[in-house]
């Protein structure tokens, strides 16, 4: 049986670069940093006062502020990416059978900011509970599919992905096997994630997982090289429509390349930490290239997961090394988390975008923030810091990994009819 094919016909981002897409593969390939001191919590007591925010995102710019007070600002952000996707996609009530359009999205936490607030609220009153009567609708993580259906009419299948940090890769990979059996023509995918706040800082600081370095935040995030100390909080929203190839070339959509595989594992070893030699993070890549049925040589750009712990990053490098032995070193590799921080749930979707925008343009987007080369790392690999690069990219992959282990990527590669 021959097995269908899945493209992507739409894509809208909010993320620390950017506020659409171009605005995101702009700064990507100039090396622009998204960091700087929070704005969304008075962070003056904390150990980390900076991240890696969206800029000028005002809810009431998109929907009214009725709307708007029943949604934690992870919905949000969701919504308007969504919204931009589907209009990207020409998705529209005359030319698709909304019975045949799914959402499954992601989030890592969720509403943890609303939660946060209204917590507070009670402990510091007098013990009497007036919470608000969205409290729960606004927490729940899988409230953002719900939304994003309920604004569209989309009446396919309908639930919610959380693997922590791999969130929004599963989500794309539970909307690829969902398409390929054929129970929907169209899914809405992706994650959104926003946690600056006291509970998300605070308790990533609790865990020493966050840089520290508050003198120079646009330099915070660097993956791979010998001062790294921690990764960078980001917020994001990423939204993908993929789609069956013969329903999109029937409906005369636009094609921005094809999803071609993409693999799941577990680590099985640590709450927190990466196995030592990158096994999860070997046997998902293994995965991912024998559903796309391709080999190693296949691929010419990796974005790694990459979020400049220091274990995290050579762990990950000697699971490239394993997979692709020979070939890592004509490979591009690339943590584009040194620009946008790690945007947790959202991270993998993020990610995804800028491969799809590298196979499209041939272009790989860089690591930047790098001083010194780390010994513990083979510097004979292309890290390609501090500046993109021109190269023929037929196909990338895009690694995530989240805390309990989980493990996640996906390939994309040129559209050829």
């Amino acid at each position: 049986m021959q097995t269908k094919r899945i493209v992507v016909t739409g894509i809208g981002t909010l993320n620390p670069l950017g506020n659409n897409l171009s605005e995101y593969w702009e700064n990507l390939v100039n090396g622009v940093s998204g960091a700087a001191m929070a704005t969304q919590f008075d962070a003056s007591k904390f150990k980390t006062k900076f991240a890696c925010e969206i800029k000028g995102f005002d809810a009431t710019n998109f929907m009214d502020r009725k709307e708007a007070r029943k949604l934690d600002r992870f919905s949000q952000i969701a919504l308007v990416a969504s919204d931009q996707a589907v209009l990207d996609a020409g998705i529209t009530k005359e030319n698709v059978d909304h019975d045949r359009v799914g959402v499954i999205f992601a989030s890592g936490i969720g509403g943890l900011t609303t939660f946060t607030e209204e917590v507070t609220n009670f402990v510091h009153g007098d013990g009497t509970p007036r919470f608000n009567p969205f409290f729960i609708p606004k927490i729940i993580l899988d409230i953002a599919a719900g939304q994003i259906s309920m604004k569209h009419g989309f009446r396919g299948p309908n639930y919610a992905v959380v693997s922590a940090c791999a969130s929004s890769t599963n989500a794309i990979i539970s909307a690829m096997d969902n398409l390929k059996l054929g129970k929907a023509d169209i899914i809405i995918t992706g994650g959104a994630e926003s946690v600056i706040g006291i509970a998300g800082m605070g308790g990533f600081n609790a865990m020493k997982a966050m840089s520290e370095r508050n003198d120079d935040p646009k330099t915070a995030s660097r993956p791979y090289d010998k001062d790294r100390d921690g990764f960078v909080m980001g917020e994001a929203s990423g939204v993908l429509v993929l789609e069956e190839l013969e329903h999109a070339i029937k409906r005369g959509a636009k094609i921005y390349c094809e999803v071609v595989g993409g693999g799941a594992t577990a680590d099985a070893y640590h709450l927190t930490a990466p196995h030592p030699e990158g096994l999860g993070a070997k046997n998902v890549m293994n995965a991912a290239l024998k559903d796309a049925g391709m080999v190693a040589t296949d691929i010419d750009y990796i974005n790694t997961h990459g979020t400049s712990t220091p274990l995290g990053d050579i762990a990950e490098s000697k699971a490239i090394l394993d997979v692709f032995g020979e070939h890592s070193y004509h490979l591009n590799i690339s943590a584009t988390k040194s620009m946008t921080g790690h945007c947790l749930g959202a991270a993998g979707v993020i990610e995804a975008i800028a491969c799809i925008q590298s196979v499209i343009h041939d272009i790989v987007p860089p690591t930047i923030n790098h001083f010194t080369d780390d010994p513990e790392l083979d510097n004979r690999l292309n890290f390609t810091f501090n500046k993109a690069q021109k190269r023929v990219v037929n196909a990338a992959l895009s690694n995530t990994f989240g805390f309990g282990g989980h493990n996640a990527c996906v390939i994309v590669k040129k559209y050829k009819a």
